[in-house]
């Protein structure tokens, strides 16, 4: 009887494990790529939470929480980062053409500084959220469009002023600090336009949305 040797039996055995161990490794890039890549449609709301099942459950919690429209919250994200999770400001030009320095430390879906994102973890309870996580990401939104509501009376449907708070600071807006900023009035009219058409299209897909299949 032929006897396989035993150093064989463990070399293959442990060409199987590593086998095994790469395909996993493998099979978690792609997750990961798919769980961080932005919606295939990024200009419809409908199709946005059908791709991304899980941010409408977080857009939900985050109205509930804060009391600002889901339409709203979402249309000042695709303003700031069309839903890139590692979105950062354009690089400035040295004499036009050298890439340079970012404008701010603006980061993640939200495209929040560092140090607004602090106040948001102290004063939300938020201790451990990340910019690059969406959940963290559209409780910043809600919270940050309450704090507009509480501190210069900016209505939470109103993603126009919203907007230029959100831009501007709280303390910005009140001073009129986007008035000769043209620009920025006419992304502000783009958010409010879209917040508007997503807030029509939401009314279309949110009792499937809401049924059971969707939570999870």
């Amino acid at each position: 009887m032929h006897r396989i040797p035993t150093n064989s039996v463990k070399d293959s055995k442990a060409r199987a494990r590593a086998g095994s161990v790469l395909l996993g490794v493998l099979w978690m890039v792609v997750l990961t790529a798919c769980a961080t890549a932005p919606p295939a449609n990024i200009e419809n709301i409908c199709a946005v939470f059908e791709d991304k099942r899980g941010w409408y459950k977080a857009a939900k919690k985050s109205e509930k929480r804060w009391g600002t429209p889901i339409h709203v919250q979402m249309s000042i994200i695709r303003q700031e980062s069309s839903f890139r999770f590692d979105a950062k400001p354009p690089r400035t030009k040295l004499f036009g053409v050298i890439p340079w320095t970012r404008p701010s430390n603006a980061y993640g879906y939200a495209q929040a500084l560092d140090s607004t994102w602090d106040w948001y973890k102290k004063d939300a309870g938020r201790r451990f959220a990340d910019r690059d996580d969406f959940d963290d990401a559209i409780d910043f939104v809600g919270w940050y469009t309450n704090m507009s509501n509480k501190s210069v009376g900016i209505s939470k449907w109103d993603p126009y002023n919203q907007y230029l708070a959100y831009h501007e600071g709280q303390v910005g807006w009140r001073k009129g600090t986007y008035k000769k900023k043209g620009w920025l009035k006419d992304t502000a009219r783009t958010v409010d336009y879209r917040a508007k058409e997503w807030g029509a299209q939401l009314k279309r897909c949110e009792d499937d949305l809401d049924s059971g299949w969707w939570i999870f």
